[in-house]
């Protein structure tokens, strides 16, 4: 299985950016994803939790992104998207979906390749 992230770009604060996560392969292992989340690593930072949505599109959110981020997901695309709103310089960060699947050892862990989001000031 494949996570294949796109839409980041350059913005200015207050701009808006949406960024899909498409996964693709193994529909056994697809349908297994119950959870979809979106990490955030800045430079010299560690990665972060952003958002995450489970099957039935119940959300949360990292405190410093409530209210302007909204995660969802379209089960019938296996699609995950983050609306990004009044994005700010500290939203800067290379953005990574993330899908674990429980296992009896565990989990397995699958992560897209990133996709890059650079807010101007």
């Amino acid at each position: 299985v494949q996570l294949q992230a796109s839409g980041g770009g350059l913005v200015q604060a207050g701009g808006s950016l949406r960024l899909s996560c498409a996964a693709s392969g193994s529909i056994s292992i697809i349908r297994a994803m119950d959870w979809y989340h979106w990490y955030r690593q800045a430079p010299g930072q560690q990665r972060e939790m952003v958002a995450a949505v489970i099957r039935d599109g119940s959300s949360h959110y990292a405190d410093s992104v409530k209210g302007r981020f909204t995660i969802s997901r379209d089960n019938t695309k296996n699609t995950v998207y983050l609306q990004m709103d009044s994005l700010k310089p500290e939203d800067t960060a290379v953005y990574y979906c993330y899908a674990p699947i429980a296992t009896a050892a565990g989990s397995d862990n699958y992560w897209g390749q990133g996709t890059l989001v650079t807010v101007s000031s």
